[in-house]
């Protein structure tokens, strides 16, 4: 085999294991996208019936009860799985999304209980709920470049910079509870994301 053919074998395989972690992947992204949407509408309507804002906690439970959903699907996927360097990037992109996300939530809790200013304490939760949105949208189009998806691409564009630009829009005419929404537009996109890409990868 000429260095040629074994380039090009390479890069057929490399472009197969992309397609095939994009099909697998629709699934992960509808029921990311579910959950984001279902604890987004639960937190803003606590919040607006009570007044607390301390039902944001609830967030945390997203990821305790995501991540063993996502594993039991991956285990029922059995030997379809394929571990390779792409996977090993995309899941290097999320987690880091989810570190990076957690770490910031962690700081602004810390941040407002120990600031005795209210109005710096609610600036910090606000800002918050943009900057999340904007790591998120940004994990979603990086991967969208990974995997070389123009669907993923365009969703992650939509999530983060749409999502500012929708944080902005409502700071100037909504509540601080009605930041929730930027989240509920997440959930919405990817759900979208993963089912386009499903129909894409039949």
């Amino acid at each position: 085999m000429t260095a040629k053919e074994s380039l090009a074998l390479i890069t057929e395989t490399m472009n197969n294991n992309r397609k095939e972690i994009t099909r697998r992947g629709g699934k992960y992204f509808v029921l990311w996208g579910i959950l984001l949407t279902f604890f987004s509408l639960l937190v803003y309507c606590l919040w607006k019936t009570t007044g607390h804002a301390e039902w944001n906690n609830l967030w945390f439970a997203l990821p305790i009860i995501g991540c063993p959903l996502a594993r039991w699907i991956r285990a029922k996927e059995g030997s379809e799985r394929t571990g390779n360097t792409v996977s090993r990037v995309i899941s290097g992109i999320w987690a880091t999304f989810g570190v990076f996300a957690c770490s910031s939530a962690l700081f602004t809790i810390i941040f407002t209980k120990c600031n005795p200013n209210p109005i710096a304490t609610i600036a910090a939760g606000v800002s918050m709920t943009a900057l999340i949105v904007l790591l998120f949208g940004m994990a979603e189009t990086i991967t969208g470049v990974a995997l070389k998806n123009w669907a993923i691409k365009i969703a992650g564009f939509v999530t983060g910079i749409g999502g500012v630009a929708l944080y902005y829009i409502i700071g100037e005419k909504g509540g601080f509870e009605e930041q929730m929404f930027l989240f509920t537009l997440s959930g919405i996109v990817l759900v979208a994301t993963g089912l386009i890409v499903r129909h894409q990868n039949r």
